[in-house]
């Protein structure tokens, strides 16, 4: 990678609320807290993470222990929501999206 290349996107993102800034209007990837997993179009976010997001897929993990086996068993179940706000303090974790290109 050329130093003008390099220098381009240092500057693009300097803290880490830029990374988000670069992804509005894209889909993303929240982790939640509860084992909850949404993935939608970012609308809008602000310094707390509150997040609005737009044709969203939410998965929800649920760990039951098996009462015969003592075996912890998965569940998972999905819905679409169509607009969702997300708050802030529940969030673990944003993954913009995967960009082409080397």
């Amino acid at each position: 990678m050329s130093e003008e290349n390099e220098n381009v996107q240092q500057t693009a993102v300097e803290e880490p609320l830029d990374l988000i800034r670069l992804s509005l209007d894209e889909r993303i990837y929240v982790k939640m807290r509860n084992g909850r997993e949404l993935k939608g179009r970012l609308h809008a976010y602000d310094q707390h993470l509150n997040i609005i997001l737009g044709d969203v897929e939410e998965t929800i993990t649920n760990v039951e222990i098996d009462e015969e086996t003592y075996e912890e068993v998965y569940k998972t179940s999905k819905r679409s929501i169509p607009m969702l706000f997300v708050r802030g303090d529940g969030v673990i974790l944003v993954s913009p999206p995967i960009r082409g290109g080397n």
